[in-house]
């Protein structure tokens, strides 16, 4: 297989504030992002060390660094003759958590309370943290959400579940964006449920455009609580779809 190339997830929107993170967590933290999104994919051999820094932006040795660090997580090996290719991806995710979401509407709804905390929470960080790359980043996750660049109901899924992974990648705290690349396929396979059952509608379609431009024009604003509230109402607002959909499931039918 081809060298995977890092230029789609790597684009320049990588500037962390100083003393969060070294430069090889950060290039660490970008290659298991690759990995989550399938940019990169288990079998696929890594450019060369020379080629990454160029890339990315960063010293060789960072980049070396960062690949010691995955070898050692058991993501990638060293192949015979030089080079390193990839193992295991961060997207292979415990399907445990998958099946006890199928199985249960309980754990449903947990996790749908859990993420709506974590979303919040990084709404926050990125209006604080966001660099002009990130937001030019978010913008384009914004406009394909429209309905002529996602006409589908898996290509409105995809690209809200792209949106959701260009915040955490704002917020720049590696560990929630590795926790949501863990949890990705069940997010994934949540915003599909969302946008096939309970957002069915045209109107659905632009109260969601709208809850979204006004989280991106928050966290553009840099005011770390206005974008903690606009992404709370959002959350709260698929809750109550999703609670007032359970309840005409669950209401006996007329006799």
């Amino acid at each position: 297989m081809e060298d995977a190339t890092l230029k789609s997830a790597a684009t320049g929107e990588l500037c962390v504030a100083a003393g969060r993170e070294s430069v090889a967590d950060r290039v660490a933290a970008d290659i298991l992002e690759m990995m989550a999104s399938g940019d990169i994919s288990a079998g696929d051999r890594l450019p060369s060390e020379r080629r990454l820094a160029e890339e990315l932006s960063v010293s060789r040795v960072s980049v070396r660094a960062a690949l010691q660090r995955l070898k050692a997580q058991g993501f990638l090996i060293a192949v015979q003759g030089g080079g390193t290719r990839v193992v295991k991806t961060a997207g292979d995710a415990d399907p445990a958590l998958a099946e006890l979401v199928r199985i249960d509407r309980t754990n449903l709804l947990d996790l749908m309370d859990l993420r709506a905390e974590m979303e919040v929470w990084a709404a926050g960080k990125a209006a604080a943290a966001a660099t002009k790359s990130d937001l030019a980043l978010l913008n384009r996750a914004l406009a394909e959400m429209r309905t002529d660049n996602a006409p589908r109901p898996q290509d409105k899924a995809r690209a809200d579940v792209a949106f959701h992974m260009a915040v955490a990648r704002a917020s720049h705290s590696i560990v929630y964006r590795h926790v949501l690349s863990v949890v990705r396929e069940t997010l994934s396979e949540m915003l599909h449920y969302h946008r096939t059952e309970l957002f069915g509608t045209p109107a659905d379609d632009r109260m969601i455009m709208h809850q979204h431009g006004v989280i991106v024009d928050a966290i553009s604003s840099g005011d770390s609580e206005r974008a903690k509230a606009a992404m709370r109402a959002h959350m709260n607002w698929t809750r109550d779809h999703y609670d007032k959909k359970r309840q005409q499931t669950d209401a006996p039918s007329p006799k």
